[in-house]
């Protein structure tokens, strides 16, 4: 996962496509909030925005 992350940066640095950042990070974020969100109290919360 660090290698991948490693890739992506230094992909974002010679391309000159710091504008991705956000993107991934974003992205990220929401899976986690997806993930952790499986089977818990705030599940029905967290549909509602979708």
């Amino acid at each position: 996962m660090l290698d991948l992350l490693k890739d992506l940066w230094a992909f974002m640095k010679v391309r000159k496509k710091f504008w991705l950042a956000p993107i991934i990070v974003i992205l990220l974020l929401l899976g986690a909030l997806i993930v952790l969100s499986q089977g818990s109290a705030i599940a029905p919360f967290i549909y509602t925005l979708f």
